[in-house]
């Protein structure tokens, strides 16, 4: 069981771009595992998507007062991010942080760590990604997360295809195996068919 949350700013903080945040956290309670949650930014800059995401976690986690990110996947990190009446010191490692993970630090109560679903993700894929990423049965990292939800979106692109094709062949199409039967192999299983002769 996960605890889902679309926090929509209220009138006077919205933008003319604030949508609800899209994040999943694991309930309070659970057995501790690899990651606390997941959020689905929707984009890549950090001072527009990190207000809304402390905004739902301050009151449940205590003040987050530092988030460190990995920067393959961030193209501006910017050093600290005004949050609704504080600062949000941002942090980078390359090599000790997982790519597709955001770690969130509180002076008061904490660490955890969100997988971070990139924000060109389909909204199948990403629900299965934040179901999975708060299932205290699964023990994958996040960029393992990301790799078996791809292999997921490739294995069903792919019965996808099958599928089409089993349709269009029982409502009259054909494909190559089933086209018509060459002349050659027409004069030879009919006789009496009127087929020029071919050339030896």
């Amino acid at each position: 069981m996960t605890a889902t949350i679309l926090y929509t700013p209220a009138v006077e903080d919205r933008t003319s771009s604030s949508l609800p945040l899209r994040l999943t956290l694991a309930p309070a309670g659970t057995s501790p595992t690899l990651l606390d949650g997941a959020w689905w930014p929707r984009s890549r800059d950090l001072t527009v998507e990190l207000p809304a995401l402390t905004a739902v976690l301050d009151p449940l986690w205590g003040r987050i007062t530092r988030v460190t990110v990995n920067p393959t996947f961030w193209p501006v990190i910017p050093r600290k991010v005004p949050v609704h009446g504080h600062l949000v010191h941002v942090g980078w490692f390359r090599a000790e942080q997982d790519p597709h993970k955001l770690l969130l630090l509180s002076y008061t109560a904490g660490r955890w760590d969100l997988l971070v679903i990139p924000p060109e993700t389909s909204p199948a894929t990403a629900a299965r990604l934040m179901t999975t990423a708060t299932d205290p049965l699964h023990s994958l990292t996040a960029s393992a997360l990301i790799q078996e939800a791809e292999f997921f979106r490739i294995a069903a692109e792919a019965d996808w295809d099958s599928t089409r094709e089993t349709v269009w062949d029982s409502e009259g199409g054909h494909g190559p195996s089933a086209a018509a039967p060459s002349r050659l192999r027409a004069r030879k299983l009919d006789p009496l068919l009127e087929i020029p002769p071919l050339d030896d």
